[in-house]
Protein backbone atom coordinates (compact mmCIF):
# COMPACT_ATOMS: atom_id res chain seq x y z
CA UNK A 1 0.00 0.00 0.00
CA UNK A 2 3.04 2.60 0.88
CA UNK A 3 4.43 1.30 -2.47
CA UNK A 4 1.99 2.11 -4.65
CA UNK A 5 -0.50 4.80 -3.37
CA UNK A 6 -1.66 5.42 -6.80
CA UNK A 7 -3.25 2.13 -7.24
CA UNK A 8 -4.53 1.97 -3.89
CA UNK A 9 -6.23 5.09 -5.03
CA UNK A 10 -7.67 4.00 -8.18
CA UNK A 11 -9.08 0.69 -6.77
CA UNK A 12 -10.66 2.76 -3.35
CA UNK A 13 -12.34 5.34 -5.99
CA UNK A 14 -13.81 2.01 -8.34
CA UNK A 15 -15.01 0.70 -4.99
CA UNK A 16 -16.49 3.91 -3.82
CA UNK A 17 -18.75 4.49 -7.41
CA UNK A 18 -19.76 0.54 -7.16
CA UNK A 19 -20.80 0.67 -3.52
CA UNK A 20 -23.12 3.44 -4.70
CA UNK A 21 -24.07 2.00 -7.82
CA UNK A 22 -24.37 -1.98 -6.94
CA UNK A 23 -25.22 -1.81 -3.11
CA UNK A 24 -28.60 -3.58 -2.15
CA UNK A 25 -30.11 -1.21 0.11
CA UNK A 26 -32.17 -3.80 1.86
CA UNK A 27 -33.23 -3.62 5.88
CA UNK A 28 -30.31 -6.20 6.41
CA UNK A 29 -27.66 -4.23 5.06
CA UNK A 30 -29.20 -0.83 7.29
CA UNK A 31 -28.38 -3.27 10.36
CA UNK A 32 -24.95 -4.39 9.32
CA UNK A 33 -23.97 -0.52 8.44
CA UNK A 34 -25.73 0.69 11.41
CA UNK A 35 -23.59 -1.53 13.79
CA UNK A 36 -20.38 -1.37 12.14
CA UNK A 37 -20.50 2.30 12.59
CA UNK A 38 -20.42 2.17 16.12
CA UNK A 39 -18.06 -0.52 16.57
CA UNK A 40 -15.89 1.45 14.14
CA UNK A 41 -16.25 4.90 15.74
CA UNK A 42 -15.18 3.11 19.54
CA UNK A 43 -12.32 1.94 17.03
CA UNK A 44 -11.69 5.47 16.09
CA UNK A 45 -11.71 6.56 19.92
CA UNK A 46 -9.22 3.73 21.01
CA UNK A 47 -7.01 3.04 18.08
CA UNK A 48 -3.98 3.75 19.60
CA UNK A 49 -4.66 1.76 22.77
CA UNK A 50 -6.00 -1.50 21.18
CA UNK A 51 -3.03 -1.39 18.73
CA UNK A 52 -0.88 -1.81 21.55
CA UNK A 53 -3.03 -4.60 23.14
CA UNK A 54 -3.30 -6.51 20.20
CA UNK A 55 0.65 -5.98 19.61
CA UNK A 56 1.18 -7.24 23.66
CA UNK A 57 -1.13 -10.07 23.32
CA UNK A 58 -1.02 -11.81 19.65
CA UNK A 59 3.02 -10.38 19.29
CA UNK A 60 2.40 -8.48 16.27
CA UNK A 61 0.72 -4.71 15.14
CA UNK A 62 -1.80 -4.18 13.19
CA UNK A 63 -0.72 -1.83 9.83
CA UNK A 64 -1.85 1.43 10.23
CA UNK A 65 -2.38 1.78 6.42
CA UNK A 66 -4.41 -1.10 6.47
CA UNK A 67 -6.48 0.14 9.32
CA UNK A 68 -7.04 3.44 7.96
CA UNK A 69 -8.39 2.03 4.68
CA UNK A 70 -10.83 -0.43 6.56
CA UNK A 71 -12.05 2.62 8.03
CA UNK A 72 -12.31 4.39 4.62
CA UNK A 73 -14.13 1.79 3.13
CA UNK A 74 -16.57 1.97 5.89
CA UNK A 75 -16.94 5.41 4.72
CA UNK A 76 -17.66 5.07 1.80
CA UNK A 77 -20.21 2.50 2.40
CA UNK A 78 -22.06 3.92 4.71
CA UNK A 79 -21.82 7.38 2.76
CA UNK A 80 -23.17 6.05 -0.14
CA UNK A 81 -25.45 3.68 0.85
CA UNK A 82 -27.46 6.55 2.63
CA UNK A 83 -27.10 8.68 -0.33
CA UNK A 84 -29.85 8.21 -2.33
CA UNK A 85 -32.36 7.89 0.08
CA UNK A 86 -31.48 11.76 0.76
CA UNK A 87 -31.09 12.84 -2.62
CA UNK A 88 -35.01 11.46 -3.43
CA UNK A 89 -35.91 13.52 -0.23
CA UNK A 90 -34.62 16.43 -0.34
CA UNK A 91 -36.97 19.84 -1.63
CA UNK A 92 -33.73 20.87 -3.79
CA UNK A 93 -35.13 24.62 -3.75
CA UNK A 94 -34.99 24.55 -0.21
CA UNK A 95 -32.55 24.54 3.03
CA UNK A 96 -32.26 21.17 2.37
CA UNK A 97 -30.09 21.23 -0.29
CA UNK A 98 -27.03 22.19 1.65
CA UNK A 99 -27.76 19.45 4.10
CA UNK A 100 -27.42 16.71 1.23
CA UNK A 101 -24.73 18.54 -0.44
CA UNK A 102 -22.50 18.08 2.39
CA UNK A 103 -23.01 14.44 2.62
CA UNK A 104 -22.30 14.52 -1.28
CA UNK A 105 -18.74 16.57 -0.25
CA UNK A 106 -18.40 13.37 2.60
CA UNK A 107 -18.80 11.13 0.03
CA UNK A 108 -16.80 12.74 -2.52
CA UNK A 109 -13.67 12.92 0.16
CA UNK A 110 -13.84 8.79 0.72
CA UNK A 111 -13.00 7.94 -2.46
CA UNK A 112 -10.04 10.55 -3.32
CA UNK A 113 -7.44 9.43 -1.46
CA UNK A 114 -5.12 12.90 -1.45
CA UNK A 115 -8.33 14.12 0.45
CA UNK A 116 -9.21 11.74 2.62
CA UNK A 117 -5.68 11.08 3.50
CA UNK A 118 -3.60 13.98 3.49
CA UNK A 119 -5.79 16.66 4.19
CA UNK A 120 -8.68 15.09 6.53
CA UNK A 121 -6.76 11.78 8.30
CA UNK A 122 -4.28 13.75 9.85
CA UNK A 123 -6.74 16.22 11.66
CA UNK A 124 -8.08 14.55 14.33
CA UNK A 125 -11.17 16.08 15.27
CA UNK A 126 -11.97 17.20 11.84
CA UNK A 127 -11.71 13.09 11.08
CA UNK A 128 -13.94 12.69 14.04
CA UNK A 129 -16.56 14.86 13.13
CA UNK A 130 -16.47 13.52 9.66
CA UNK A 131 -17.05 9.91 11.01
CA UNK A 132 -20.00 11.05 13.03
CA UNK A 133 -21.67 12.94 10.63
CA UNK A 134 -21.46 9.52 8.36
CA UNK A 135 -22.88 7.95 11.53
CA UNK A 136 -25.83 10.32 11.96
CA UNK A 137 -26.90 9.56 8.14
CA UNK A 138 -26.80 5.92 8.54
CA UNK A 139 -28.65 6.20 11.80
CA UNK A 140 -31.63 8.45 10.43
CA UNK A 141 -31.62 6.07 7.54
CA UNK A 142 -31.82 3.04 9.17
CA UNK A 143 -33.64 3.75 12.61
CA UNK A 144 -36.88 3.65 10.66
CA UNK A 145 -36.11 0.70 8.85
CA UNK A 146 -35.11 -1.30 11.53
CA UNK A 147 -37.08 -0.61 14.68
CA UNK A 148 -40.02 1.24 12.44
CA UNK A 149 -39.82 4.47 14.64
CA UNK A 150 -41.07 7.73 12.76
CA UNK A 151 -39.28 10.29 11.48
CA UNK A 152 -38.91 12.51 14.61
CA UNK A 153 -37.98 9.76 16.90
CA UNK A 154 -35.73 8.54 14.39
CA UNK A 155 -34.13 12.09 14.57
CA UNK A 156 -34.04 12.81 18.42
CA UNK A 157 -31.71 9.08 18.62
CA UNK A 158 -29.52 10.11 16.36
CA UNK A 159 -29.06 13.06 17.09
CA UNK A 160 -28.52 11.73 20.63
CA UNK A 161 -26.14 9.49 19.22
CA UNK A 162 -23.98 12.42 17.43
CA UNK A 163 -23.84 14.75 20.44
CA UNK A 164 -22.17 11.54 22.61
CA UNK A 165 -20.40 10.63 19.80
CA UNK A 166 -18.78 14.59 19.33
CA UNK A 167 -18.16 15.12 22.78
CA UNK A 168 -14.52 13.04 22.31
CA UNK A 169 -13.95 15.22 19.10
CA UNK A 170 -14.30 18.20 21.61
CA UNK A 171 -12.17 16.70 23.80
CA UNK A 172 -9.13 16.86 22.02
CA UNK A 173 -9.62 20.89 21.30
CA UNK A 174 -10.20 21.77 24.72
CA UNK A 175 -7.39 20.87 27.60
CA UNK A 176 -9.59 20.38 30.63
CA UNK A 177 -6.91 21.46 33.14
CA UNK A 178 -9.37 23.94 34.93
CA UNK A 179 -12.79 23.88 36.22
CA UNK A 180 -13.99 26.14 33.62
CA UNK A 181 -12.62 24.86 30.68
CA UNK A 182 -15.11 21.65 31.85
CA UNK A 183 -17.87 23.66 31.39
CA UNK A 184 -17.21 25.03 28.04
CA UNK A 185 -16.73 21.43 27.25
CA UNK A 186 -19.96 20.37 28.24
CA UNK A 187 -21.80 24.09 27.16
CA UNK A 188 -19.86 23.19 23.80
CA UNK A 189 -21.92 19.57 23.56
CA UNK A 190 -25.07 21.01 24.62
CA UNK A 191 -24.72 23.43 21.90
CA UNK A 192 -24.10 21.16 19.01
CA UNK A 193 -27.44 19.23 20.26
CA UNK A 194 -29.78 22.70 20.26
CA UNK A 195 -28.28 23.56 16.72
CA UNK A 196 -29.21 20.21 15.53
CA UNK A 197 -32.49 19.90 16.72
CA UNK A 198 -33.31 23.71 15.45
CA UNK A 199 -31.56 23.04 11.98
CA UNK A 200 -34.03 19.39 11.69
CA UNK A 201 -35.80 21.39 9.16
CA UNK A 202 -32.86 21.52 6.79
CA UNK A 203 -32.43 17.77 7.43
CA UNK A 204 -34.73 16.00 4.58
CA UNK A 205 -36.10 12.88 5.96
CA UNK A 206 -34.71 9.67 4.78
CA UNK A 207 -37.50 7.77 4.24
CA UNK A 208 -40.41 9.38 3.37
CA UNK A 209 -40.12 10.93 -0.08
CA UNK A 210 -43.41 11.74 -2.36
CA UNK A 211 -44.57 9.03 -5.54
CA UNK A 212 -46.90 10.94 -6.79
CA UNK A 213 -48.69 14.55 -6.42
CA UNK A 214 -51.51 16.78 -7.88
CA UNK A 215 -53.17 19.92 -7.28
CA UNK A 216 -56.65 19.27 -8.73
CA UNK A 217 -60.33 20.67 -9.16
CA UNK A 218 -61.48 16.60 -9.46
CA UNK A 219 -61.17 14.00 -7.91
CA UNK A 220 -62.09 9.79 -8.53
CA UNK A 221 -63.49 8.81 -4.83
CA UNK A 222 -63.87 5.05 -6.06
CA UNK A 223 -60.57 4.44 -7.60
CA UNK A 224 -58.94 7.32 -5.34
CA UNK A 225 -57.18 8.91 -7.85
CA UNK A 226 -56.80 12.43 -9.04
CA UNK A 227 -57.73 14.58 -11.90
CA UNK A 228 -55.48 16.43 -13.98
CA UNK A 229 -52.91 18.37 -12.47
CA UNK A 230 -53.05 21.90 -12.53
CA UNK A 231 -50.28 24.92 -11.68
CA UNK A 232 -52.92 27.96 -12.60
CA UNK A 233 -56.41 28.73 -12.09
CA UNK A 234 -58.89 31.09 -12.09
CA UNK A 235 -60.76 33.06 -8.91
CA UNK A 236 -64.16 31.46 -10.26
CA UNK A 237 -62.34 28.23 -10.92
CA UNK A 238 -61.18 28.20 -7.59
CA UNK A 239 -64.49 29.44 -5.64
CA UNK A 240 -66.69 26.87 -7.66
CA UNK A 241 -65.75 23.75 -7.17
CA UNK A 242 -62.18 24.28 -4.66
CA UNK A 243 -59.35 22.46 -4.69
CA UNK A 244 -57.89 19.28 -3.62
CA UNK A 245 -54.00 18.52 -2.62
CA UNK A 246 -53.05 14.85 -3.33
CA UNK A 247 -50.16 12.96 -1.95
CA UNK A 248 -48.63 9.68 -2.43
CA UNK A 249 -46.06 8.85 0.08
CA UNK A 250 -43.64 5.89 0.28
CA UNK A 251 -42.68 5.08 3.42
CA UNK A 252 -40.88 1.56 4.73
CA UNK A 253 -42.83 -0.98 5.52
CA UNK A 254 -44.94 -1.10 9.14
CA UNK A 255 -44.05 2.46 9.76
CA UNK A 256 -46.76 4.49 10.97
CA UNK A 257 -46.14 8.24 10.76
CA UNK A 258 -48.21 11.50 11.20
CA UNK A 259 -47.50 14.50 8.02
CA UNK A 260 -49.09 17.31 7.76
CA UNK A 261 -50.57 19.48 4.32
CA UNK A 262 -49.82 23.19 5.51
CA UNK A 263 -51.80 25.18 3.36
CA UNK A 264 -50.35 28.88 2.68
CA UNK A 265 -51.05 32.04 0.54
CA UNK A 266 -48.65 34.47 -0.08
CA UNK A 267 -46.30 33.45 2.59
CA UNK A 268 -49.15 33.22 5.28
CA UNK A 269 -50.06 29.59 6.86
CA UNK A 270 -54.05 29.67 6.66
CA UNK A 271 -54.49 25.51 7.11
CA UNK A 272 -52.57 22.76 9.35
CA UNK A 273 -54.43 19.47 8.33
CA UNK A 274 -52.89 15.97 10.22
CA UNK A 275 -52.88 12.99 8.41
CA UNK A 276 -51.76 9.66 9.65
CA UNK A 277 -50.28 7.12 6.87
CA UNK A 278 -48.95 3.67 6.74
CA UNK A 279 -45.79 2.45 5.08
CA UNK A 280 -45.33 -0.63 2.91
CA UNK A 281 -47.07 0.31 -0.08
CA UNK A 282 -44.27 0.42 -3.08
CA UNK A 283 -46.45 3.31 -5.00
CA UNK A 284 -46.94 5.29 -1.98
CA UNK A 285 -49.15 5.65 0.90
CA UNK A 286 -52.34 7.99 -0.97
CA UNK A 287 -53.71 11.17 1.06
CA UNK A 288 -55.53 14.44 0.26
CA UNK A 289 -57.02 17.06 1.51
CA UNK A 290 -60.17 19.31 -0.02
CA UNK A 291 -60.23 22.87 0.35
CA UNK A 292 -63.83 24.84 -0.44
CA UNK A 293 -63.63 27.79 2.11
CA UNK A 294 -61.16 30.50 1.10
CA UNK A 295 -60.29 33.86 2.40
CA UNK A 296 -61.85 36.86 0.80
CA UNK A 297 -58.70 37.90 -1.12
CA UNK A 298 -57.05 34.89 -2.92
CA UNK A 299 -54.83 35.85 -5.61
CA UNK A 300 -50.94 34.99 -5.96
CA UNK A 301 -48.75 32.68 -5.33
CA UNK A 302 -50.01 29.34 -3.00
CA UNK A 303 -48.29 26.11 -1.67
CA UNK A 304 -48.89 23.23 0.59
CA UNK A 305 -45.83 21.98 2.06
CA UNK A 306 -46.24 18.65 3.12
CA UNK A 307 -44.50 17.95 6.17
CA UNK A 308 -43.52 15.28 8.86
CA UNK A 309 -44.33 16.33 12.68
CA UNK A 310 -41.03 17.30 13.35
CA UNK A 311 -41.33 20.09 10.45
CA UNK A 312 -39.05 18.39 8.34
CA UNK A 313 -40.03 18.78 4.53
CA UNK A 314 -41.35 15.65 2.65
CA UNK A 315 -42.13 17.72 -0.40
CA UNK A 316 -44.34 21.54 -1.43
CA UNK A 317 -47.18 21.36 -3.81
CA UNK A 318 -47.72 25.08 -5.21
CA UNK A 319 -49.53 27.11 -7.80
CA UNK A 320 -50.98 30.35 -8.65
CA UNK A 321 -54.64 32.25 -8.66
CA UNK A 322 -55.12 34.37 -11.33
CA UNK A 323 -57.96 37.48 -11.80
CA UNK A 324 -60.84 36.44 -14.05
CA UNK A 325 -61.21 38.09 -17.31
CA UNK A 326 -62.02 41.65 -16.85
CA UNK A 327 -62.00 41.51 -13.08
CA UNK A 328 -59.11 44.05 -11.58
CA UNK A 329 -56.60 42.20 -9.09
CA UNK A 330 -57.29 42.25 -5.81
CA UNK A 331 -54.29 42.46 -2.91
CA UNK A 332 -53.42 39.24 -1.78
CA UNK A 333 -52.91 40.34 1.96
CA UNK A 334 -54.56 42.68 4.16
CA UNK A 335 -56.46 42.86 7.34
CA UNK A 336 -60.00 42.47 5.68
CA UNK A 337 -59.24 38.56 5.50
CA UNK A 338 -61.87 35.62 6.16
CA UNK A 339 -61.59 33.49 9.02
CA UNK A 340 -59.17 30.34 7.39
CA UNK A 341 -61.96 27.79 5.43
CA UNK A 342 -62.93 24.35 6.89
CA UNK A 343 -60.95 21.63 5.94
CA UNK A 344 -63.32 19.08 4.57
CA UNK A 345 -62.84 15.34 5.01
CA UNK A 346 -62.12 13.51 1.71
CA UNK A 347 -65.03 11.27 2.16
CA UNK A 348 -67.16 14.29 2.53
CA UNK A 349 -70.63 14.51 -0.22
CA UNK A 350 -70.34 17.46 -2.49
CA UNK A 351 -74.12 18.01 -1.50
CA UNK A 352 -73.36 18.34 2.04
CA UNK A 353 -73.75 21.79 3.02
CA UNK A 354 -70.75 24.07 4.61
CA UNK A 355 -70.67 25.55 7.97
CA UNK A 356 -70.28 29.28 7.97
CA UNK A 357 -67.46 29.41 10.50
CA UNK A 358 -64.69 27.27 11.74
CA UNK A 359 -65.56 25.06 13.66
CA UNK A 360 -63.32 25.11 17.20
CA UNK A 361 -61.47 21.46 16.68
CA UNK A 362 -61.13 20.60 12.63
CA UNK A 363 -61.99 17.69 11.86
CA UNK A 364 -59.36 14.95 10.31
CA UNK A 365 -59.70 14.20 6.15
CA UNK A 366 -60.21 10.97 5.88
CA UNK A 367 -57.60 8.86 4.35
CA UNK A 368 -57.28 6.06 2.26
CA UNK A 369 -57.72 2.60 4.31
CA UNK A 370 -54.72 0.73 2.53
CA UNK A 371 -55.32 -3.01 1.39
CA UNK A 372 -55.30 -5.98 3.71
CA UNK A 373 -52.86 -7.74 2.06
CA UNK A 374 -49.42 -7.12 2.72
CA UNK A 375 -46.88 -5.63 -0.12
CA UNK A 376 -44.10 -8.13 -0.64
CA UNK A 377 -41.48 -7.38 1.69
CA UNK A 378 -38.52 -6.93 -0.38
CA UNK A 379 -40.43 -4.20 -2.57
CA UNK A 380 -41.60 -2.24 0.27
CA UNK A 381 -38.10 -1.74 2.55
CA UNK A 382 -36.41 -0.79 -1.09
CA UNK A 383 -35.28 2.08 -2.22
CA UNK A 384 -35.52 2.98 -5.73
CA UNK A 385 -32.09 2.54 -8.20
CA UNK A 386 -29.61 5.30 -7.60
CA UNK A 387 -30.49 6.02 -11.51
CA UNK A 388 -34.08 7.18 -10.31
CA UNK A 389 -32.98 9.52 -7.69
Amino acid sequence: MQRHPGVIAIFGFLSGVASFVLVDRQAGLAKVLALVMLISWLWLILENMLRERIAARFGFELPRPLLRYATQMIHQESLFFVLPFFFITTTWNSSQALFSGLLAAAALVSIIDPLYYKWLAPRRWIFLAYHTLALFAVLLTALPIIFKLNTTESYQFSLAAAVLLSFPSLFTIITVRKWWRGLLLIGLTLAIGAVGWLGRTWVPPATLWLTEVAITTEFDNQNRSPGEGIQELSVSQLRSSGLYAYTAINAPRGLDERIYHVWEHEGRELERIALDIHGGREKGYRAWTHKKNFPQNVEGDWQIQVLTEAGQMIGVLRFEVTPDAGTPASPSTGSNQAPPGVQEPAATPETEPEPQAAPAAEPEPAIEAEPQAEPDAQNADQLPSPAGS
